[in-house]
């Protein structure tokens, strides 16, 4: 599933391949992916636009028009952004091509169509669409991190998994990060000490750094993530066999000896 890390690589993507470009032609070979908008609006909204440096908030994408409206895209668990040339062939889950100048094609590439893709008219549509997201994850300061931990009930991994409550972690970023700060995942949020929630915020910090630099959650050697998947699952730190469960609904991988529960 795309995470913040994944997001950042797709705008980078949009940006490389369409920013300052001009769109002449809007296909959507899939309605299945608009939300709230058809596709002969989207082809009026945004044909004869020009790109410019797109954002991100979490996990969503905001590819602006200047003073137009924002094309804005999320990509649920499979989606992707992919740049191409007109003339290549599309693919099966290629559902909304984007022609722009220079010989490009922006596509929005999604096997499951969980998300899609939104037009906010103005920046007002925009916070309307954002208005439920917690601060972004790799902007959120010190103070704000702290206020999101000890203001919720539950448990610490529910807390960072909850895009209400800090947009951009998913499932492998919220284990990673917690396995870095040796935290117990089903520790309570309000409960944890200033000592665990500066290690969690510094780690947090550390870990989004380099999985957007590798455009994604990497499964290294030395990462949680590079061990999860394992038949027999070991602690790339201390080698104890890693522990599964589940918290918040989601599958959980811990190690038992670097992160103890306390109890």
């Amino acid at each position: 599933m795309p995470e913040l890390p994944d997001v950042e690589g797709f705008r980078e993507v949009l940006r490389s391949c369409v920013k300052g470009r001009t769109v002449h032609r809007v296909h959507v070979r899939d309605t299945g992916v608009l939300r709230g908008v058809s596709a002969r609006r989207l082809r009026r909204a945004l044909e004869g636009r020009r790109f410019t440096e797109p954002e991100r908030h979490g996990k969503w994408l905001l590819a602006r028009t200047g003073d137009g409206p924002t094309l804005m895209l999320h990509f649920g668990m499979t989606g992707g952004l992919v740049c191409c040339r007109p003339g290549d062939a599309p693919e099966a889950h290629d559902r909304v091509l984007f022609t722009v100048d220079g010989d490009r094609q922006l596509r929005y590439r999604d096997q499951r169509k969980l998300q899609g893709l939104w037009l906010a008219d103005d920046d007002s549509d925009v916070a309307r669409l954002l208005a439920r997201l917690g601060p972004d994850a790799l902007a959120v300061d010190r103070d704000g991190f702290d206020a999101v931990l000890t203001s919720r009930r539950g448990r610490v991994k529910a807390v960072l998994i909850d895009q209400s409550a800090l947009a951009g972690l998913g499932n492998l970023l919220a284990d990673e990060i917690l396995w870095r700060a040796r935290v117990w995942p089903a520790s309570r949020a309000a409960d944890l000490t200033e000592a665990e929630r500066h290690r969690l915020y510094a780690q947090m910090r550390r870990t989004l750094r380099s999985a957007v630099s590798a455009g994604c959650v990497p499964p290294r050697d030395s990462w949680l993530t590079g061990h999860r998947d394992d038949p027999l699952p070991a602690c790339p730190r201390c080698g104890a066999p890693l522990r599964r469960s589940r918290v918040a609904g989601r599958g959980t991988v811990w190690c038992p000896r670097c992160q103890p529960d306390g109890a």
